[in-house]
């Protein structure tokens, strides 16, 4: 008998800080382990599903009350949500266009690092024989950087829910982590315009009135010696930046078309952010504007889940952002 048939599932799993139910199974049974065997590209939670013959896709999907044949597959339930809303949430995230790092932490206290202001020079001048060689200080930012929990409560009950097949309910879930997804870009972009409370707001760069290839370029002689690679905008001025006739070049144009990427002639990438101030652009340097922070992944209440108390029960993440190179993003406000 294989590994994973022998694995006794039980709530305590969750219990685990800072590791989710999967990464508990993979210490258990090793997907390495199957390499070269008919299970290779399952990990260990979807190994599970296949002991307990859980079909959570396709048309010939298991109704939710699969998992609840027995102890063993019930306690997988809560891990089943929390992966279908982290699919919901990777399916419309932009997060990852716009940070330079993630670092994931146990609590709810975290301090970024920096580097003196003064001291951060973007150029080096020669050092002459026996001269000192200046000094970039990196220090720990004054203020904590603030998470934000953001989630929903599943309102329905067991009985209604029973019934339905997993590939529906998988679509439903889905739909709470593209909605986290969103708030959670609202709360990047508050932090790149107002800052992350260690006095760091984004430089606002004065523009022509409309929107055109002048502010663009504007805006990145202004983020220099950064790079542009990156802009925000919300839908009217998205719009509009799509009308500029120099978006209607070759490289765009095909670009556009061909892959539903958005970019401008700079070679910068377009993101829509429709929550953003209509009047605002963002620009920034991906590679050295923004850090996430993560406490845990996607958390669910695996006591309700597992003994089929839907209702009320809560499915939240909590992350929060911070400034690494607070000019390495810049504003542009339209009138």
């Amino acid at each position: 008998m294989a590994k994973f048939e022998t694995i006794k599932i039980e709530k305590g799993m969750y219990a685990n800080k800072g590791k989710s139910l999967t990464d508990i199974l993979e210490e258990l049974d090793p997907s390495e382990n199957y390499k070269g065997t008919a299970l290779e590209g399952l990990d260990a939670f979807q190994r599970q599903l296949k002991r307990f013959d859980i079909k959570v896709s396709g048309k010939s999907s298991d109704r939710v009350e699969k998992f609840f044949d027995n102890s063993d597959s019930a306690a997988l339930f809560p891990e089943y949500v929390s992966r279908a809303v982290a699919v919901g949430m990777e399916r419309s995230n932009v997060i990852p266009d716009i940070v330079a790092a993630t670092t994931r932490i146990d609590g709810m206290d975290y301090r970024s690092i920096t580097s003196d202001p003064s001291d951060d020079k973007t150029t080096f001048d020669i050092v002459k024989e026996t001269a000192t060689i200046p000094e970039t200080v990196i220090k720990t930012q004054g203020s904590l950087i603030s998470l934000n929990k953001r989630g929903r409560i599943l309102s329905a009950s067991y009985e209604a829910l029973r019934f339905q097949r997993l590939d529906l309910f998988t679509v439903m879930l889905s739909q709470i982590g593209m909605q986290i997804a969103r708030e959670q870009l609202k709360d990047a972009v508050s932090v790149i315009l107002n800052g992350d409370g260690n006095k760091n707001p984004a430089t606002v760069i004065s523009a022509t009135g409309e929107i055109d290839y002048t502010d663009l370029v504007s805006l990145w002689a202004g983020l220099a010696p950064y790079e542009l690679n990156t802009i925000l905008a919300p839908t009217a001025l998205m719009q509009k930046l799509l009308a500029l006739p120099e978006m209607r070049d070759a490289s765009a144009g095909l670009t556009f078309h061909g892959t539903g990427s958005m970019i401008t002639p700079l070679g910068a990438k377009l993101i829509h952010v429709p929550s953003m101030d209509a009047n605002t652009i963002i620009g920034l340097d991906k590679n050295c504007s923004l850090e996430l922070v993560e406490s845990g992944g996607v958390i669910t209440d695996y006591d309700k889940l597992i003994d089929r108390q839907l209702e009320r029960a809560a499915i939240s993440i909590t992350t929060g952002f911070g400034k690494i190179c607070a000019s390495a993003s810049k504003a542009m406000k339209l009138s």
